[in-house]
Parts: structure tokens; C-alpha cells; sequence
């Protein structure tokens, strides 16, 4: 009975993070720059749709729309995630794409390397987990600063579940 509550404790993760992108915009930015653009690009198409100057105007119609369609873009892209968790028998990355999908890669710790890749002038350009044959990238949506923050605890976590035997 003992053996098997000592290996449940074992098992408790002793890190566990949610990546997540970064999006400076909120929702409120959100509708007042598609708010100031429209009334912009509304106002100097109705200005050169009156001097005759109309394919210009469509053309600010046209701009308003690619707008719009590349905020949307950029808000749905930044509903991926990924959950990392180590524990003492377990390293498991979970990416979930922005539709919803969700792809988990499990690796044991005492054989899971983890790869920084560094560029003098950017920092860490790259993260990966590899072991057993297997690999997969971690936070490529981060900004620098989140991926330095990340690679310190990450394998600090890594080097104490493999440290204690």
C-alpha cells in the first residue's frame, strides 16, 4: 500500500507552464483601429468617388477588408497553446492549434534532451524536446524575452527530476 502512494507523490509534476502568444491588441484596440480605419478609408472613398476618381475608392474599400481579415487572422492564431508539464516519470508537451486540435508528445525525462538554438544578435531563435528517436518544438511563438524566461525554468526543471534517483 505504501509502494503505491510513493509513486503517486512521485508522480505529481514539479513544473508546469501554459504557453500561450503574446497580442498587444485587445479587443477594445480591436474595434477602434477598425473603427478609425473605416471611417478614414469611408471618407476618402466617398471624397474620390465624387471627383470621379472611383476605383480609388473601391480600392479603400478593398484595404479596409484586407484589414479586418488580418486582424481576424492574427486573433485566431493567437488561440494556439501549448502546456508543458514534467514530472518525475513523465515530460509531456500538449500543442493545441488554433481550431482546437490538440497533439500531445510524451517523453521520459531521463532520456529527454532539451535543444536551445541562440543567434548572438536575437537570443534563443529556437527551442526543442527530443528523446527516444522523437522530437518536437516548444513556445516558437514566443517573444525573446518569454523564451529565455522559459529555457531557464524548463531545464531547470529537467535537471532536478533527473538529478534525484
Amino acid at each position: 500500500m505504501t509502494e503505491i502512494n510513493a509513486q503517486i507523490v512521485d508522480d505529481q509534476p514539479v513544473f508546469a507552464a501554459e504557453l500561450t502568444p503574446y497580442r498587444s491588441l485587445g479587443r477594445t484596440g480591436f474595434r477602434v483601429v477598425l473603427m478609425l480605419s473605416g471611417i478614414v478609408c469611408l471618407f476618402y472613398g466617398i471624397f474620390f468617388m465624387v471627383t470621379g476618381a472611383w476605383p480609388i475608392g473601391l480600392f479603400l474599400g478593398l484595404d479596409f477588408l484586407g484589414l479586418y481579415v488580418a486582424l481576424k487572422l492574427s486573433y485566431r492564431s493567437g488561440r494556439q497553446r501549448e502546456e508543458v508539464t514534467v514530472s518525475r516519470s513523465n515530460v509531456s508537451i500538449r500543442k493545441f492549434s488554433p481550431a482546437g486540435r490538440m497533439v500531445e508528445h510524451r517523453f521520459n525525462p531521463f532520456w529527454a534532451r532539451f535543444k536551445v538554438n541562440r543567434h548572438a544578435e536575437f537570443g534563443i531563435t529556437s527551442m526543442h524536446v527530443s528523446g527516444e528517436g522523437r522530437g518536437t518544438d516548444v513556445g516558437s511563438f514566443l517573444n525573446p524575452d518569454d523564451r529565455e524566461s522559459f529555457a531557464k525554468a524548463f531545464r531547470g526543471a529537467l535537471a532536478s527530476v533527473t538529478r534525484r534517483l
